[in-house]
């Protein structure tokens, strides 16, 4: 009978260990990049984007690697799941391999072991039924005659066939079942993954008979549903032209993109990703050589979607047919994607033409310089879809509404302003109008009112705790970005030692522990939530015996933490001994102490800057207005406290 192969385990934390110590980076990194010694230090052309000057450094010391062109790097661990495109189990599983350590693994729990075991079964059905859609589509008459056909009249190559492992399956409707049946396979797990129901009469029916089979192959290259299309000369009068496998234990349609595994690699290094409707829309672009594009089929964009592909990069291009369908695909997930950081741009392409037939009729360089030529920013195109032609003042005001809301969810402050700021001038609107309205929308969106906060009671002076809005424009903070390095690189080390409270209690504090009582007694988090966790755990983690913060981070398992630990850590420049300024404990101190500090008066300077554009726009509300002017007094008064503190000579304006 066909079970796992594998016993049902986990690699176990010693391993995991010994294959983190026997990794050397130069050695690992030299499999990919060419190095050359560059000091204490090698250097190379980085493999993650296109450069002529080698910005990649590989530190042999610390162990990483980090591109200060375009930030990417890690440990040995981080670089072969950036660089492979691999999960984290499957980059220690190569590290072993390289460096031929035995995997020892401890055993599941009965739970776990069950739950592991119905989705490897399920992996292996959905394998051999892949494997035999591509026999019969290669091998069997009929699949030659019939399935290969119809692909190539669609005018996909055989090789490019091959890639995304496209399949037949024949119109009887009992061979599969038999055939899987006949090999081992269990009738339980045919029917869990939807490769087969039952009918009335208790016959397991192949639930794709007769139609030309798509694979969906999850990021890590295994199969984990179809789609199966009835042919041309077939789909007048057929109710379903596409059938789906059902969502079971290891396929979700919402959680999955066609075509990125085949795509991963070419996002990653484009650092974009071209974003269809269908399965044909794919593979046609792929075989035209635009191969960082992917499909969600028809369904509406999912948050785990999005989540997946900000794995590879950050930007994205909705590529839609021109026709009412697409407009609607285009729009539908433009706020979801911008609230999620992802930057956006949008082609509608020519009436009658879709990615499919657009690619059949372009090279890839006319493919791509139509896109950079053509595409829009979502402004753009809610302002052309929205407004062209719109004279009623209602209907224009809506769709200046729409445009501002979707504007609102925008977490990157400087993105927004700079999007808020080309809205106003393209429309014609006053920009303090449009802010104001953005300002209630991050509100509502947080459920807040945006009234003054009662003062924070406590001995030094509190900035108000910030509203939505200007927490959501610190988000690029500067200081935020300091502070945090500074817990990374020194947040083991005691800078408060003895210290009694009123009871006599004595108490030492670390960097990482001061950091994050500082914030939250006040009730103040960062706007970056790495940032924030980074915080956290290094608190949590600062009470275990040998915690070292700088390698804690820089080695973490999670890709994102270690690429911010090095990002926030990598030196540009070594000095000589000579030339290095010594840190001690009592020189963080004062540092850190300065950079909460200034934190804090960044806090107030934004909420004054947010006051000052509602004052402008309630110069006709006398009661708000005489509100609004306290306010922005009582920050005056907390912000020249602090800047006493932090030695700043502020005058009052």
């Amino acid at each position: 009978m066909h079970e796992r192969a594998e016993t049902y385990t986990m690699i176990d934390r010693e391993t995991v260990e010994r294959i983190k110590s026997a990794a050397n980076i130069v050695d690992v990194v030299s499999e990919f990049v060419t190095l050359r010694r560059s000091g204490s230090n090698y250097k190379g052309l980085c493999p993650f984007h296109n450069e002529k000057t080698p910005s990649f450094i590989v530190s042999p010391a610390r162990g990483t690697c980090h591109c200060f062109g375009c930030g990417k790097g890690g440990d040995s661990v981080s670089f072969i799941m950036e660089h492979e495109q691999m999960t984290y189990p499957e980059a220690l599983r190569w590290l072993a391999k390289k460096y031929h350590i035995e995997i020892h693994e401890r055993e599941l729990t009965d739970g776990e072991r069950q739950a592991q075991s119905e989705r490897e079964s399920m992996y292996i059905v959905n394998e051999w039924a892949g494997k035999y859609f591509q026999d019969l589509l290669h091998n069997d008459p009929d699949g030659i005659a019939i399935g290969m056909q119809y692909f190539r009249s669609r005018g996909f190559r055989d090789d490019v066939i091959r890639t995304f492992q496209l399949g037949y399956d024949l119109p009887d409707r009992q061979a599969l079942a038999h055939k899987a049946l006949q090999k081992g396979y269990k009738e339980e797990f045919l029917l869990k993954t939807g490769i087969c129901y039952k009918n009335d009469r208790g016959e397991l029916i192949d639930r794709y008979a007769g139609r030309v089979v798509f694979p969906w192959i999850g990021v890590s290259g295994k199969v984990v549903g179809f789609t199966a299309r009835v042919l041309d000369s077939r789909t007048k009068g057929v109710n379903q032209k596409y059938v789906n496998s059902p969502d079971s234990e290891i396929y979700h349609k919402t959680n999955e993109l066609y075509g990125i595994y085949q795509a991963k690699r070419a996002i990653a290094r484009e650092d974009r990703v071209y974003m269809v409707e269908g399965q044909a829309d794919v593979i046609s672009m792929y075989q035209c050589g635009i191969e960082n594009v992917v499909a969600n089929s028809g369904t509406a964009l999912t948050l785990p979607q999005i989540h997946l592909l900000h794995r590879f990069t950050n930007n994205i291009t909705l590529l839609y047919d021109g026709d009412a369908a697409g407009i609607h695909a285009a729009i539908r997930g433009t706020d979801m994607l911008l609230a999620e950081g992802m930057n956006l741009r949008i082609l509608l392409l020519p009436d009658n033409d879709d990615p499919d037939s657009f690619a059949r009729k372009h090279t890839a360089e006319d493919f791509r310089k139509y896109i950079e030529e053509n595409q829009t920013d979502f402004i753009q195109f809610k302002t052309d879809l929205l407004l062209k032609n719109e004279r009623d003042p209602q209907k224009r005001s809506e769709a200046i509404n729409s445009i501002v809301a979707s504007i609102a969810t925008i977490p990157n402050q400087t993105l927004r302003d700079i999007y808020l700021h080309d809205c106003a001038e393209r429309i014609g609107i006053n920009e303090a109008t449009l802010i104001n309205q953005m300002n209630q929308y991050i509100r509502q969106q947080r459920g807040l009112p945006g009234q003054r906060p009662d003062d924070h009671p406590g001995s030094r002076p509190q900035p108000l705790p910030p509203t939505p809005q200007q927490q959501q424009k610190m988000q690029e903070s500067k200081v935020e970005a300091m502070i945090v390095r500074e817990v990374i690189k020194w947040g083991d080390v005691v800078i408060f030692d003895h210290v009694q409270d009123d009871e006599g209690n004595t108490f030492s504090f670390n960097v990482a522990q001061y950091v994050h009582y500082n914030l939250t007694a006040d009730n103040l988090q960062m706007q970056s939530p790495i940032y924030n966790r980074i915080i956290a755990e290094a608190n949590e983690q600062s009470t275990h015996d040998g915690f070292k913060a700088e390698p804690y981070f820089v080695h973490h398992p999670d890709i994102d933490v270690s690429r911010v630990a090095m990002q926030l850590t990598a030196e540009h420049f070594v000095l000589s001994e000579s030339q290095q300024v010594k840190v001690t404990p009592d020189t963080i101190r004062r540092n850190v102490m300065h950079l909460l500090l200034d934190f804090r008066l960044d806090i107030v300077a934004q909420r004054m800057k947010d006051l000052k554009t509602q004052i402008a726009g309630a110069v006709n509300d006398r009661e708000r207005l005489l509100e609004l002017m306290a306010q922005f007094k009582d920050c005056q008064l907390i912000r020249n406290q602090l800047a006493k503190q932090v030695g700043h000579d502020v005058i009052l304006r």
